[in-house]
């Protein structure tokens, strides 16, 4: 399966993901084409949605203290819902489908999050640090939501006019 990100501003990424029904070979197959696209883009976390699929999956694979990401350490979760969340943190978030801009984030520093893999079984995991953030991230996804609404409104004007100008300056090269 070939995919491709959808890119901001594209208005298919403001949709609403829905719940995964069916665990088949189509979800399985969509999740395998997720993972090397992911890791070709230099990701940590790809939504569905953000290949034009607006079903509530995504995967995410943190680097590890050597800064490779093992397929091992490939997480999938179908369905996530947080169940639990603590603290506060901010950290320089990044997104495929914002490319080149980075921005500090206020997020939960820990949280549970319920979930299915790709089989339907339901799992619990406990996340903090990166893996907490990137889960954050991509959950709002699901919710059509991009890190760039969680700015000030002077920050996000500021953003609109950056990225018009390099789209501008992509597509004059």
């Amino acid at each position: 399966m070939k995919l491709t990100i959808v890119e901001y501003p594209d208005k298919r990424l403001r949709m609403k993901s829905k719940e995964v029904k069916s665990f088949d070979s189509s979800l399985h197959n969509l999740l395998d084409s997720m993972y090397p696209l992911m890791m070709d883009t230099n990701g940590i976390g790809l939504a569905a949605i953000q290949v034009n699929h607006p079903i509530r999956a995504l995967i995410l694979n943190i680097p590890d203290e050597d800064g490779e990401q093992p397929k091992e350490n490939l997480i999938e979760m179908i369905n996530p819902v947080i169940t639990n969340k603590e603290g506060e943190t901010v950290y320089q978030e990044g997104c495929l489908s914002v490319p080149k801009f980075y921005e500090d984030i206020k997020r939960y520093e820990t949280l549970t999050v319920n979930y299915q893999d790709r089989d339907g079984n339901t799992k619990t995991l406990d996340a903090e640090g990166l893996l907490s953030i990137a889960i954050q991230h991509e959950m709002d996804h699901l919710e059509g939501i991009l890190f760039i609404d969680k700015l000030s409104y002077a920050r996000r004007k500021k953003f609109e006019k950056e990225y018009k100008r390099m789209l501008k300056e992509r597509k004059s090269s």
